[in-house]
């Protein structure tokens, strides 16, 4: 099987709630690469903007009045990409600690994990 059918059959088979579990997968573990490697400038940058693009892509999709979530959900879920946002400023210019971006994102994640 081709990579691009077996990445077609993948999604057809994973839930939304599913695919945000692993985007989230994805860029936490870049973030914690941060902590374990010497990536560079370029490294830490590249690795926070994939977690602030998926945390503007869940707020964007937040402010849909088509969303089903709950209003008060949704509201803190803008809030927290808004905090992302600022905090990810930090790391970049102040060499803020990237631990607290990982703890929210594992948050996130356990919080689609749950059934």
């Amino acid at each position: 099987m081709s990579i691009k059918a077996y990445q077609r059959v993948a999604t057809q088979a994973e839930t939304p709630r599913d695919l945000e579990y692993r985007a989230f997968g994805q860029v936490t573990a870049g973030l914690v690469r941060l902590k374990e490697e010497n990536v560079g400038l370029s490294g830490v940058a590249e690795a926070l903007d994939a977690n602030r693009r998926l945390w503007n892509l869940l707020s964007a999709d937040c402010s849909l009045p088509e969303n089903q979530l709950p209003l008060q959900l949704r509201a803190q879920i803008i809030s927290l990409a808004l905090w992302v946002a600022r905090y990810s400023s930090e790391v970049l210019r102040n060499g803020a600690d990237i631990e607290p971006l990982v703890e929210v994102n594992k948050s996130m994640m356990e919080g689609l994990a749950a059934r």
